[in-house]
């Protein structure tokens, strides 16, 4: 049971979901539609933007007990008949939130740089955020709901029927698939690559 780790995650997704879910939602409002602002999502406030079972509990336990990591925001509602070019619009709107992970990932990872000599503490939470923000951008593009590549699958024209199917065993099927598989590891090696990657680019 690693303590330590399930507080810093769950910490640092709090963090690292606002920027994601606001992306969705300036992305969605830029594009034609209306709902995100109409539902209070077009904010940076951190209480906007957390689903208590995607955003505390999951991360906790899953981290908890070293069984890789399970994490996201409250979903951003769009309606694509309202976005520009409809299903591409949707799709742009899908992508901003890993977009926006790996934009704050460079900004940690600035932030870490600055702050190594003066700020050690500061500087460890930094790095560590540059490396969660860039396994979300990977995470979320897992083509199952309530994940951000899910909507890829509805881009991509999968009748929405299939998707809500789909949709009804998502969240069962991404918990099984990072307690029982090895894709949450391999997502680990590859933010830990991209990681290592950003900092010697930085140094």
């Amino acid at each position: 049971m690693n303590l330590e780790a399930a507080v810093l995650n769950v910490s640092l997704l709090w963090i690292l979901t606002t920027p994601h879910e606001f992306a969705h939602a300036w992305v969605a409002i830029r594009l034609g539609d209306d709902t995100p602002q109409r539902e209070g999502r077009a904010t940076l406030n951190p209480l906007a933007h957390v689903d208590w079972l995607g955003t505390v509990i999951l991360p906790a336990i899953t981290s908890l007990f070293g069984a890789g990591f399970l994490g996201w925001g409250k979903p951003v509602n769009t309606n694509p008949y309202r976005l520009r070019w409809r299903l591409k619009g949707l799709a742009l709107v899908a992508l901003a939130g890993p977009a926006s992970n790996v934009v704050f990932a460079l900004l940690l990872a600035a932030v870490a740089r600055a702050s190594a000599n003066l700020i050690p503490a500061l500087a460890e939470f930094s790095a560590r955020g540059v490396y969660l923000s860039l396994y979300l951008a990977i995470f979320n593009m897992i083509p199952l709901p309530p994940l951000d590549g899910s909507k890829l699958l509805l881009a991509a024209r999968l009748p929405p029927r299939l998707y809500n199917e789909l949709a009804r065993v998502g969240l069962l099927l991404l918990v099984l698939a990072i307690s029982m598989t090895d894709i949450g590891y391999h997502m680990s090696d590859w933010a830990m690559g991209a990681t290592r990657t950003l900092f010697a680019v930085l140094r």
